[in-house]
């Protein structure tokens, strides 16, 4: 049985410190109390001092040293930041001057911290839209060599425990064959990360096996291909329905002989819709935990967040982060 508390040890072995950019927002402020006080990971909150205190004052908790607070419009760092933005971004038009304002925005600023070496992650989105977090990481910290694309995952823990990863549930609306290949294949290695599982892939459809014909169900069968091409060792199958992918008597009746149908703990939707609504879904009316966000494919670790999280969403969601920071040590 997987337990998120398993996640938090692990973090708290790292020491880590992780970047929250959006330090006056209640829910940030109560996540870095909880991780500070525990020790899972070393918070920095991101904005302007003053109403970053402000706000821990009226919660009636001052913020601990342990807490550091780090504000763009005084810090010494702010030259050196937009002289680093300027030259990974000068290629695509920006202006030194652009760079120079562009530091102010905290999101620009978090990831700043990370690729300065000043943090070793970056959470943010409780407050900003999905597309603000994802495109100022990509902007800052770049794509991991090796990866075709960022993507993001929803690790899903059931009622009973069980894990299960959702991909890709928050970044590409409508991935080509491709990349939904690599959307696998990146949400099967974080999986088998994150949970110490071996992973079982299905690329999801409306079709099982060729029960339907349609461009749609096309796509999927090119996809699940070539992420069998690259992976020939690990388990994957495609096209497979939901139902025939998790359940085990659907997926005998549907998919007889499939080393991933009824037993899938990794499920690749075929678009953004799909994805969102499937573990919005599996939250709402399933009573699973939904941890995520979480970005895969960056250079350097940033993830993204709900703007329905709570204090405990954005506390997870660094632990996970602390856990990729130190998968790159």
């Amino acid at each position: 049985m997987f337990s998120i508390t398993d996640l938090h040890d692990r973090a708290r072995a790292l020491n880590k410190k992780i970047a929250l950019p959006e330090g006056t927002d209640p829910r940030t402020i109560q996540a870095a109390l909880w991780l500070a006080e525990r020790g899972v990971v070393r918070p920095a909150l991101v904005g302007p001092e003053a109403e970053v205190r402000a706000e821990a004052e009226r919660q009636g908790t001052p913020l601990p040293p342990s807490i550091s607070v780090v504000d763009p419009a005084t810090s010494p760092r702010a030259q050196d930041y937009a002289q680093a933005l300027f030259q990974k971004r000068k290629h695509r038009g920006m202006t030194y001057e652009q760079a120079r304002e562009a530091v102010h925005d905290v999101l620009y600023w978090g990831d700043l911290m990370v690729d300065a070496g000043d943090a070793d992650g970056c959470v943010a989105g409780a407050a900003h839209p999905s597309p603000d977090v994802v495109r100022a990481a990509i902007h800052v910290l770049g794509v991991a060599e090796g990866s075709a694309l960022v993507s993001s995952f929803f690790l899903m823990v059931l009622p009973d425990g069980r894990p299960l990863t959702y991909a890709d549930c928050g970044v590409n609306p409508y991935p080509s064959p491709d990349e939904l290949a690599s959307i696998g294949l990146d949400a099967a290695q974080n999986h088998r990360f994150l949970t110490g599982e071996e992973p079982r892939v299905a690329f999801l459809s409306f079709s099982t096996k060729g029960s339907a014909e349609h461009d749609l169900v096309d796509r999927v069968r090119q996809a699940t291909e070539t992420a069998q091409q690259k992976r020939p060792d690990a388990a994957i199958d495609g096209e497979l329905q939901f139902d025939a992918a998790f359940d085990a008597a659907v997926g005998e009746r549907k998919a007889p002989g499939s080393a991933v149908a009824g037993q899938a703990n990794v499920f690749v939707f075929p678009s953004l819709n799909a994805g969102n609504i499937g573990y919005k879904i599996t939250q709402r009316v399933g009573g699973a935990e939904a941890f995520g966000p979480v970005l895969q494919g960056l250079r350097l670790p940033a993830n993204d967040l709900s703007r329905g999280s709570d204090w405990e969403d954005i506390a997870n969601v660094a632990a996970i982060t602390a856990l990729q920071a130190g998968a790159l040590d």
